[in-house]
């Protein structure tokens, strides 16, 4: 084993006790062991820690000994050691020299020398001082049992008589019995044990255990009552075979009880996990109930010490729970100091011989008064120590305010006392987060957690949330929520919108009370001063954050624009790209190249009123091409776009792009529709004139006119409900809830709900994929109408042409005197217009498929739309079928409106 170093406190503490008795290391194992004990015990003197007031002492003392050169030379070495500085308890030093000098065990014709003085004491000591410190950790000390210990042999002992030391008490040194001669070695019996049970106290001196033999009376320092009542029960002791005890025994074993120790009648059953009285001694039943009764103190300062004791020790336990720890410390303070009191109390009694059986002494019926409200004290630490189990941060702080909720004042006073300790740690957070955005929570126990690892254009979404265990239960989830964005919007201000300014600018309100006082005020008055500093700070820094957004950063321009360009709500600028983009988007996707569309797109911004936009929006508009599929046109992957940076960018994220773009082709197909519809519609004005001389396309030209007149109904009624009940109508609600809006989640909470509403309503969300489905097939079927219609009219024109020609040859050779045709060439023209009237069968009847398809799948979607739980596409299917045409040809549609609603609700 390696030795430990010769300048360790525990080495040189028993080089002074070798050096005192003047013996070897192993002769003083007992009484270095005492020593330890006494320097770590809880117990203090019952006098005033002055250390002027201790030198006035001595000084007196030595002037009163007619010693002024003494007292002189003292004054001049206590003025040099304070100032030196040498010394660190300078109070402990010169009040051991004060007791040194009232001792009357120094006296030559009493005591030799100081080494047999600490003799004396050290053994009986050994088992008279309460032990509650932790030993030290370099010492692995084995205590005896207090019962039976004992010095090795009487040559130790300076002297076998009783000596007794005054005292300081409450009221000042007590006289003491006079003691024996040392010479005198006749002694009682058991004596020396009798007397540990009587007299022992707190630092007093007494005999050890193997006292001799031989039988002399009392001394004349015992009281008479004293000596009977030892004499009586031992006899009684020896006579029985069960051993009688005392009720002043049992007080001096409770009192140790009190401080968990085991006495010697009454100990502690690990099994039973309770103190129970021996079974051997013999007592009344009244005085063992009462010991009982008594000895749950012990038990229940036992279970709060090893508490502390464990969780002390446990650094990831946190500040609040060190807070607590603290707290049931400060408590069992005030226990010791009662306990103090108790002891010094039984002290008195011990050197001035008092019977136990007056009115002032201590008795068991007079601890069960006095110690009656420490056990409520003690119960209820006890019972938020077991409630506290596993515990720690905000969850704790929850769990002893859960504990205020008492009838009881006394218990709800204790409970608040500690309360107000406990969340102590969790205010110091709070007012360092929402004041300077900062966040040291080491041990994870205030109720905002921040993850480094989120990078900083998510710092508003993901990198502070709450941790909902750790919200003290006397704050509500209202105020956790504005706590959160309090920090979050002073980190957000720092880190992402880099705006340096100090919080005490953007804050209004500064903190006018410090933490405890605030605690104070937090369960005083927890709806007004502690709410009003959390909402002053809340509105204030959130205020600051949107002017930011809004006046540095444009959010507001930025939100409009994307309602104007990706949900094409500027009609002139999308009408003219259209126009201008038609050309290249009827080609193959794979031909198309992004800087051409992109310089169409700048034609159109300058040749509508998009030009008076604000150059950073027009800046961020740009072209954007899907992914292509065999097949796909220009139509199918053109795309605008908007691009966003900054502190926009957590308005409008990844996610609400996204549905930007799902939204932006959807409304650019049925956009398309329109537009193809009114080039049909062009077409029909403009042939409709050419086209009155070939009398056999009347009909064709008649049914596709019809057709033509469906899907213009259609499509008009499916614009008006995208644009002015989806679009206007949720746009209309996004920009009042955004005027309204007092902090940013709010705005980000109602642009997300604005664009489920259109995802939602527009048929994109995954629900509505089947009416998604049927749509874009009525829109297929527009586009083959207009491939249809456009192969009639080129037919009809290449027809029309040729008749023409034809006319214009006969009268030219009619004015050359000629005949204007011959016999060939008008059976030839005659064959040719046959060919084309039998072809016009066939453009009937492909008409007439289309008809059909179209009808049936514009069916089938009414159908749906009935089915639907939204009630505005329930209505829609009323509009798109108002002449009740789908209605007669479909059972499913007969059933009313109210009637498709609970259909639907039951479907």
């Amino acid at each position: 084993m390696a030795t430990p170093d010769q300048k360790s406190p525990n080495v040189l503490l028993q080089n002074l006790c070798c050096r005192i008795l003047g013996r070897s290391e192993a002769d003083v194992a007992q009484q270095f062991q005492f020593a330890v004990r006494v320097i770590g015990s809880n117990f203090a003197p019952t006098v005033e820690r002055d250390e002027f007031l201790v030198a006035e002492k001595i000084k007196k003392e030595l002037i009163r000994q007619r010693r002024e050169a003494d007292a002189a030379l003292f004054s001049e070495l206590h003025r040099k050691l304070h100032s030196q500085g040498v010394l660190k308890n300078k109070w402990s030093i010169l009040y051991l020299l004060l007791n040194l000098s009232e001792d009357p065990r120094r006296q030559a014709n009493k005591v030799s020398s100081y080494a047999s003085l600490f003799a004396q004491a050290l053994p009986r000591d050994a088992h008279s001082t309460p032990y509650y410190c932790a030993r030290p950790q370099s010492l692995p000390l084995n205590y005896q049992d207090r019962g039976t210990q004992a010095v090795q042999s009487s040559g130790s002992l300076g002297s076998s008589g009783i000596s007794s030391i005054s005292v300081c008490a409450l009221s000042g040194p007590a006289p003491a019995p006079q003691p024996l001669l040392p010479g005198q070695s006749h002694q009682i019996p058991g004596v020396g044990d009798c007397l540990r049970q009587q007299l022992g106290s707190r630092l007093a001196w007494t005999l050890t255990a193997n006292q001799p033999s031989s039988q002399t009376p009392p001394s004349k320092g015992v009281s008479s009552a004293v000596s009977r009542n030892l004499t009586r029960s031992r006899r009684e002791g020896e006579a029985g075979g069960a051993m009688e005890i005392t009720e002043a025994a049992l007080v001096r074993d409770i009192l140790y009880v009190f401080q968990g120790i085991d006495g010697k009648n009454i100990k502690m059953s690990n099994t039973e996990n309770c103190y129970k009285v021996e079974g051997k001694a013999n007592l009344s039943k009244s005085l063992r109930d009462t010991a009982v009764r008594l000895a749950e103190l012990g038990w229940l300062h036992n279970k709060i010490r090893k508490y502390t004791d464990q969780r002390s020790l446990d650094r990831s336990f946190g500040l609040v729970g060190q807070s607590f720890c603290a707290a049931l410390h400060q408590e069992l303070k005030e226990y010791y100091r009662l306990l103090s009191v108790l002891h010094s109390q039984l002290q008195l009694e011990d050197d001035q011989g008092v019977n136990l059986g007056l009115e002032s002494s201590l008795t068991l019926r007079r601890l069960l008064v006095w110690t009656y409200d420490p056990k409520i004290r003690l119960k209820t630490l006890a019972a938020l120590v077991d409630h506290c189990q596993g515990r720690k941060g905000g969850e704790l702080a929850s769990a002893v305010h859960a504990y205020t909720r008492t009838g009881d004042p006394y218990m709800r006073s204790l409970v608040q006392h500690i309360l107000s300790l406990v969340s102590h740690p969790v205010l110091s957070f709070l007012y360092r987060w929402i004041y300077d955005g900062e966040l040291e929570d080491t041990y994870h126990e205030f109720f905002v957690a921040s993850d480094p690892t989120v990078k900083t254009d998510r710092l508003w979404h993901d990198k502070y949330t709450l941790r909902k265990s750790m919200i003290p239960s006397f704050m509500t989830m209202d105020q956790s929520r504005k706590v959160l964005l309090i920090g979050k919007s002073i980190n957000f201000l720092h880190q992402v919108c880099h705006d340096q300014t100090p919080t005490t600018k953007m804050i209004a309100v500064t903190k006018s009370a410090e933490p405890p006082q605030d605690a104070a005020d937090l369960f005083t008055d927890l709806e007004n001063a502690f709410q009003g500093k959390i909402d002053a700070a809340y509105f204030e820094t959130s205020k600051y954050l949107l002017d930011v957004l809004n006046k540095k950063y444009s959010l507001l321009d930025h939100m409009q624009a994307m309602r104007r360009y990706l949900l094409l709500g500027q009609g002139d600028f999308i009408r003219h790209l259209m126009d201008l983009l038609k050309p290249e988007l009827v080609r193959p996707a794979t031909t198309l190249y992004q800087h051409n569309l992109t310089g169409i797109l700048e034609t159109a911004v300058r040749a509508t009123n998009a030009q008076f936009d604000s150059p950073e929006i027009l800046r961020r508009l740009d072209v954007r091409l899907l992914e292509v599929s065999p097949g796909d046109t220009g139509w199918d992957v053109f795309s605008l776009d908007y691009h966003v940076d900054g502190p926009i960018a957590t308005v409008f994220t990844r996610e609400c792009m996204s549905h930007y773009l799902r939204a932006f082709n959807f409304l650019w197909r049925a956009k398309r529709m329109e537009y193809i519809l009114t080039d049909i519609r062009k077409g029909h004005m403009c042939n409709a004139k050419l086209l009155r001389s070939m009398p056999e396309l009347s009909g064709v030209l008649h049914q596709c006119h019809i057709l033509a007149s469906e899907m213009v109904h259609f499509i008009h009624q499916m614009q008006y409900y995208i644009t002015f009940e989806v679009l206007e109508c949720s746009w209309d609600e996004l920009w009042n809830r955004v005027q309204q809006a007092q902090d940013l989640d709010h705005i980000i909470a109602a642009h997300e709900a604005f664009l489920d509403t259109i995802t939602s309503r527009c048929l994109l969300d995954s629900g509505s994929r089947v009416l998604l489905n049927q749509l874009r097939a009525v829109f297929d079927q527009i586009i083959e109408l207009q491939n249809a219609q456009d192969a009639i009219y080129r037919a009809a024109l290449e027809e029309l042409q040729r008749r023409l020609q034809f006319e214009e040859k006969k009268k030219q050779h009619e004015i050359e005197g000629q005949w204007g045709v011959t016999a060939v060439e008008e059976e030839e023209e005659n064959r040719r217009i046959r060919e084309f009237q039998d072809s016009v069968p066939k453009m009937c009847s492909q008409l007439q498929i289309l008809t059909h398809f179209y009808q049936g799948i514009v069916q089938q979607f009414l159908v749906l739309l009935t089915t639907s739980s939204d009630e505005s596409l329930r209505f829609l299917s009323f509009r798109l079928d108002f002449n009740e045409h789908y209605k007669a040809r479909e059972p499913r549609l007969r059933v009313s409106l109210g009637t498709r609603g609970r259909r639907s609700s039951h479907m």
